[in-house]
């Protein structure tokens, strides 16, 4: 099946800043032919260390979302607009965000995913090529064109949001629903549980 490999980033030097508060890159985990795609900003030290996106304390919160609509972290594909853990955890740069833009690019075209969602702002900023008001348009379905090819993506909060503000939960709850309905993953209660969220 090869074509991951490619998705594999051994080597990049594209940022100094990166390069130099990395210990390693960490590519995107999950299947192959996963329906959806999550994708979060970048490695934090958890991250940076294990090699794994999402296996800190927002991994968990994932977990257990994702487990509350059906899910299991091995159904689903994540991965992250940086693969490198910028110094201290601040935000991508512009540049660091285009310098890994292709990356991402190559995963999405060779996962072909049903929906994209977008873990907080960073992401869903880099994707939507606008400014998001991710509270507020949490759960909210864009068509965007990503290399030329019409994708859909799926506006979330970042699982650690709701570790500061519990008043996320719900959101991010809604939205990790929305995103298995819309993939057509979580309908093993029988399709008709949930009518109460449209």
């Amino acid at each position: 099946m090869g074509a991951m490999e490619d998705l594999c980033v051994t080597e990049c030097t594209r940022c100094p800043a990166l390069v130099d508060s990395r210990s390693r890159i960490v590519n995107g985990g999950g299947p192959e032919d996963a329906d959806l795609l999550f994708v979060g900003e970048g490695p934090g030290a958890n991250e940076d260390e294990q090699g794994e996106p999402f296996v800190g304390r927002s991994g968990t919160v994932l977990d257990d979302g994702l487990r509350n609509v059906g899910l299991e972290r091995g159904d689903i594909r994540i991965t992250n607009c940086v693969r490198c853990r910028p110094p201290e955890n601040r935000d991508p740069k512009k540049d660091e965000l285009a310098n890994c833009r292709g990356y991402l690019e190559r995963e999405i075209a060779s996962l072909d995913p049903e929906v994209i969602v977008t873990l907080g702002k960073v992401p869903s900023e880099h994707l939507l090529e606008r400014s998001v008001a991710v509270t507020k348009e949490a759960g909210d379905l864009a068509e965007v064109r990503i290399d030329g090819t019409p994708r859909r993506l799926l506006i979330c909060v970042h699982p650690a949001a709701t570790l500061y503000d519990r008043s996320q939960e719900e959101t991010f709850e809604n939205a990790l629903q929305r995103a298995a309905d819309l993939a057509g993953v979580a309908d093993s209660e029988g399709g008709q549980s949930r009518l109460d969220g449209f």
